[in-house]
């Protein structure tokens, strides 16, 4: 094999919520190890409609990219609050907490982080309330 991994984000990659206990609303799959990344984390998440992740993250030593494949929502990011529309991409400093909320048709994005430890995520449970 060449210096290069294929992977579907869909087919060969597990719809990782279920296992930490989230809601049926939320589609979570992490592509990092299936892909062989080093550096380069990748994931592929879907919200239903209306269905706001419950809780923030943050990243210590990593930045991080979302970029907005289907649908739309808002993202709130540290106190601001940033519509987000299909191939808007949205880029977070190291150490800025961010929470997903998904528009009326739901949204899906690819993130997009680089760091070397794929632990380094601060949660912050029910950080995002109106």
């Amino acid at each position: 094999m060449g210096g290069y991994t294929k992977t579907n984000l869909r087919s060969d990659v597990e719809n990782s919520a279920p296992k930490f206990g989230m809601p049926a609303e939320l589609d979570a799959r992490f592509a990092r190890r299936p892909i062989g990344g080093k550096a380069l984390g990748l994931s592929l998440m879907k919200l239903a409609p209306g269905f706001r992740v419950p809780f923030g993250h943050k990243h210590e030593a990593q930045e991080e990219a979302y970029v907005v494949v289907r649908g739309s929502g808002r993202v709130k990011v540290d106190d601001e609050i940033v519509e987000l529309a299909e191939w808007d991409a949205i880029r977070f400093d190291t150490d800025t907490m961010r929470n997903v909320e998904a528009g009326p048709d739901g949204i899906e994005y690819l993130a997009f982080g680089a760091g070397d430890d794929p632990t380094d995520a601060e949660m912050a449970p029910d950080w995002w309330i109106d």
